[in-house]
């Protein structure tokens, strides 16, 4: 029976249905042995059946236009300033669960207009980083230092070698990551942050054989994702800093992502 000191990232790991078998034994002895976090994993699978039930055909439906406004910013100015920002990150959150919306790009590097897809996967990590990089003590499940176990384990869920890419040079340090729904799949968030508290983001998740690249905002005034689909990864760099940074930073970033496949 495996050993080890468990958390309450392995009670969602074990809802989800993510914790290795051969951790299920001494998972399972934990909960025994911690009432306080027994009770906790039964409120959180109640509120998981809850919400199942609550939702139930829902989530095969469109997502309703209303929430397509609020999270693009069409509905928000006309929200009194205190429900705005609640509102759109819970719009975005339906969002990102139901696997993203139609949209446009603008091009990069000569790149133009491109497909859905690659609207969807832009507008997938915008609704990601809107949820998570405001978070201050939830904002990551595995913090950066449990690098190792962070690579390994988001290599393993979303079927892809991801190696963290070091963006120091940038002035940005790891701050951590997090599994997350993509449509039918699985997506990796890495998110990152510089010496002044500016966070960016790290969407990976695997898609076709398609080769392009992109930039795409979804608001004026909202975050920009820098986004590619080459050698079966689909990765966007999301952030609020200005055009030429964040293209570098996402250059870095793809580079360190290429190279790490062979490595």
């Amino acid at each position: 029976m495996t050993r080890r000191d468990f958390s309450e990232r392995d009670i969602h790991m074990a809802l989800d249905g993510e914790l290795p078998g051969e951790e299920r034994m001494a998972y399972d002895a934990w909960l025994e042995t911690n009432p306080e976090m027994k009770a906790r994993a039964a409120r959180y699978s109640a509120d998981r059946a809850a919400l199942r039930s609550a939702f139930a055909g829902v989530m095969d439906e469109p997502v309703p236009a209303r929430l397509r406004q609020a999270v693009f910013g069409e509905t928000a100015a006309r929200m009194p300033a205190w429900r705005s920002r609640w509102w759109l990150s819970a719009a975005a959150a339906v969002v990102l669960a139901v696997g993203g919306l139609g949209g446009y790009a603008a091009g990069i590097d000569g790149v133009g207009k491109t497909d859905d897809s690659d609207d969807v996967l832009a507008e997938q990590a915008i609704a990601a980083h809107v949820i998570y990089a405001a978070e201050k003590r939830h904002a990551v499940e595995v913090p950066a230092s449990d690098k190792d176990h962070l690579q390994t384990w988001l290599s393993n869920r979303i079927g892809l070698k991801l190696v963290a890419p070091d963006l120091a040079s940038e002035g940005f340090e790891l701050v951590g990551g997090r599994l997350l729904p993509a449509g039918q799949g699985k997506a990796a968030m890495l998110l990152y942050e510089d010496a002044k508290g500016e966070r960016i983001s790290l969407f990976v998740t695997a898609e076709s054989s398609a080769t392009t690249n992109g930039t795409y905002t979804a608001e004026a005034d909202g975050p920009e994702a820098v986004y590619w689909l080459d050698k079966g990864y689909g990765c966007a760099v999301v952030g609020s800093l200005p055009a030429e940074r964040l293209s570098a930073v996402a250059k870095s970033a793809y580079g360190q992502l290429v190279a790490g496949i062979s490595s």
